[in-house]
């Protein structure tokens, strides 16, 4: 059937402005969920995460605003393990530190589920959504929804019998906010322009596994942020003396060394930095011997680029003993690292068709 070409470009360009207006929403929400994760750095590596031993959704928006209720909200504070056995001299103002941190993380957490919630209602009332990406958002909220009950989960495992969080929550958290930053990346990059011609399928499957291979290394790195492991064993290119160090199966049964003993933790980061960077590696030397279009030979090279200053940047940070503006310097580079896999991940597999176009031409 034979439709009006007017018309035709009028929903073109209908469409390709409400893409812009999503595409835009969710770098958005991605630039946030990258804040969160930078103070939620700066909150573990300060310790402030337990300074508030509550969870409340709304009334927990409001900090204290009087003398009255700062030495209430410390008074819980010294309820737990964390003051009574590392902090038993902390004073008020040493606790307002840590308490700032915690209520700052807790803070972006409710504000960009508001800047995903409000957007998406008025997006999907305004019927600026396409159909197939109507139930790809509702996951990505309802994963949002989910990584709030994590991070209270993880608070809880601390409030108790421990001084610190479980190591093992600490990881899902931040892995989960990983992999919600990177479908946020990818669902904006699909609805970008795309200047390259689709990829061979081999290249686009090989950049999926470095995408995977990222955020398992993200996995390790924070069960090495949750047993302090970074802290130990500070040689570089050997660890405790030895390229492949003693000590690594000292706890049973076995698996537990890869999540509880320290030394092995800190040794898999490592060597999942090596297997990256081979990766990200091959990829680079893949893409350049084949034909496909310059901007994923290009992609490539500035992730070959991202991946040997984060190994660098690595080094220093664990040879120098984990200073706080190299250690939060580090996870900003780690995430962009993703960011840019995921990228040029989608970039390789090609543009997502206008859907309006193809209905008025059916």
């Amino acid at each position: 059937m034979n439709q009006d070409p007017n018309l035709l470009i009028t929903e073109i360009r209908r469409e390709r402005t409400n893409r812009a207006w999503v595409r835009g929403w969710l770098y958005l929400v991605a630039l946030l969920i990258l804040a969160i994760v930078m103070v939620g750095g700066m909150t573990r590596l300060t310790d402030s995460g337990l300074s508030i031993t509550e969870w409340k959704p709304i009334h927990g928006v409001i900090p204290p605003l009087n003398d009255t209720e700062w030495l209430e909200e410390f008074a819980k504070y010294q309820q737990i393990p964390e003051y009574q056995q590392v902090n038993p001299g902390m004073t008020l103002a040493g606790f307002k530190v840590i308490f700032w941190w915690e209520w700052a993380h807790r803070l972006l957490g409710r504000l960009v589920g508001v800047v995903f919630a409000v957007p998406l209602a008025i997006f999907w009332l305004r019927r600026m959504l396409e159909p197939h990406f109507k139930p790809r958002l509702l996951l990505m909220l309802a994963f949002g929804g989910l990584q709030g009950a994590i991070g209270w989960w993880m608070v809880t495992s601390g409030l108790v019998d421990r001084v610190d969080v479980s190591q093992y929550r600490l990881a899902i958290h931040l892995t989960l906010a990983a992999a919600i930053f990177a479908y946020a990346l990818w669902l904006a990059r699909g609805l970008a322009k795309h200047t390259a011609a689709e990829a061979p399928a081999g290249l686009a499957i090989f950049a999926a596994m470095t995408t995977m291979a990222i955020l398992a290394q993200l996995f390790l790195g924070a069960l090495v942020a949750g047993l302090d492991a970074g802290l130990a064993f500070n040689d570089w290119p050997t660890m405790d003396g030895a390229i492949v160090p003693t000590g690594l199966d000292t706890l049973e049964p076995l698996w537990r060394n890869w999540f509880e003993n320290p030394k092995a933790v800190q040794f898999n980061h490592r060597i999942g930095g090596y297997v990256v960077a081979l990766l990200v590696a091959v990829q680079f030397l893949k893409s350049m011997s084949s034909e496909v279009d310059a901007p994923h030979r290009r992609r490539a090279a500035i992730l070959l680029i991202l991946v040997l200053c984060q190994l660098a940047l690595g080094v220093a940070t664990l040879t120098r003993q984990v200073p706080l503006d190299l250690a939060l310097a580090h996870q900003l580079l780690a995430f962009g690292l993703l960011g840019f896999s995921v990228a040029h991940w989608r970039g390789l597999t090609g543009a997502v068709p206008v859907r309006s176009a193809i209905r008025l031409r059916t």
